[in-house]
């Protein structure tokens, strides 16, 4: 039978986009199917997507060596990204990480350093007695020390990241349908996608659906992936604190406790073109099964609860935030119980997944894009692609 197209790929985020743009250069006859963003977040009806900022930290210092080179593969290409494209989204900043005196071996700054050796990354270590004086915005445990990437660190805007991402996409020859992908259905000789109200045929179908994997029927069984709740906090920035923090770098606090831990990022400009710090955290007390929740939460300003825990934080670290206006969102995180992203084919040898971000996957897209159209052009991952480990479990 004659298919439509050879690939498809369903959703039009990080990941996804990448895929089709990384896919281009190895194949043709390719869509890449996905809503785009909602004009009205609170009355939005449809799916959602984390991706809808302004700002992600990026770095390669990380405690896991598979994380830290999906995260400097990805970084590598950031600037012949923006070239190719015409679309600026890198912020190269440098990315601070401050924490406590390692309790053991195992401590995630230890294990960090030591993956950032083996990539090649510099990491400039800043004492405690120095830490202050180098970031003064911060204000830390007079034990804590620094650990500060310069090069191949700081924020993306992931927002612009996908733009430009689509839009060497579509110069590479991929079709952009812009529409929600509702069932995939493996026909024997080929794959029908259902998307709004059209049904197209192909060979192969990535499905990088994010934390919306297992919503719809868009796979032969689901997923073994927690899509869990997150609260975000912005500060928005006037003259007088832009003096304190316009030149700082994205900061990652290592509390005592992992509830206390928090992720900084810069000033940044959004669209309604004020200018907001923001922050988060590790918490999760809210877990999602039903599309229905989900999308609920997306209509949210998120936890209230979460949103003063966190402000409690920002403003022991930062106590020049104290007469800062102080908003909230919701955002989503999906969790694989391996702790890597899912990477592989489902029940259907024509049908394969591509999602389970950690939380930690937005500055590594691109790389795992990549992976997603090696996957679906070739039909596996070698071992120096991680193959085993990005191995899906379903349920």
């Amino acid at each position: 039978m004659a298919v439509d197209f050879r690939f498809i790929i369903i959703g039009r985020g990080m990941m996804g986009a990448a895929a089709a743009r990384h896919l281009s250069s190895m194949a043709d006859g390719i869509a890449l199917i996905g809503p785009a963003e909602p004009e009205e977040r609170k009355v939005h009806q449809g799916v959602f997507a984390s991706h809808y900022d302004e700002a992600r930290i990026t770095r390669t210092f990380d405690g896991n060596l598979t994380w830290g080179t999906f995260a400097a593969r990805a970084l590598d290409r950031y600037r012949e990204i923006e070239a190719k494209s015409g679309i600026p989204f890198f912020s190269e900043v440098g990315c601070l990480f401050a924490g406590p005196p390692p309790k053991d071996e195992q401590d995630f700054l230890l294990r960090a350093l030591t993956v950032s050796g083996t990539l090649g990354s510099h990491i400039e270590i800043v004492a405690p007695a120095d830490l202050g004086r180098r970031f003064p915005y911060l204000s830390v445990g007079s034990d804590f020390s620094g650990y500060f990437e310069r090069k191949r660190a700081g924020h993306i805007n992931p927002r612009a990241l996908v733009r430009a991402q689509a839009r060497l996409a579509e110069g590479g020859g991929v079709s952009l349908i812009e529409a929600t992908a509702t069932s995939v259905r493996d026909a024997g000789s080929h794959v029908e996608v259902t998307a709004g109200d059209r049904s197209y045929s192909a060979e192969r179908v990535l499905v990088a659906a994010g934390a919306f994997s297992n919503f719809h029927a868009l796979l032969p069984r689901p997923v073994d992936l927690r899509v869990m709740a997150r609260t975000v906090v912005f500060y928005e920035i006037g003259e007088r604190e832009m003096a304190v923090f316009a030149d700082m770098p994205s900061t990652i606090v290592l509390g005592d406790r992992e509830e206390d831990h928090i992720y900084i990022l810069p000033p940044v400009r959004y669209p309604d073109g004020k200018t907001y710090l923001k922050l988060g955290g590790d918490t999760e007390a809210l877990s999602f099964h039903r599309l229905e929740d989900a999308c609920r939460w997306f209509r949210s300003d998120g936890s209230s609860a979460e949103r003063d825990h966190l402000s409690r934080i920002a403003l022991q670290l930062m106590p020049e935030l104290a007469r800062c206006p102080v908003t909230s969102a919701p955002c989503v995180a999906n969790f694989t119980p391996t702790g890597y992203p899912y990477a592989g084919f489902t029940q259907s040898p024509r049908i394969a997944v591509l999602t389970g971000g950690n939380f930690v996957a937005a500055k590594s897209s691109d790389e795992l894009g990549r992976l997603g159209a090696v996957l679906l052009r070739e039909g596996r991952l070698e071992d120096e692609d991680f193959g085993r480990e990005l191995t899906p479990i379903f349920v």
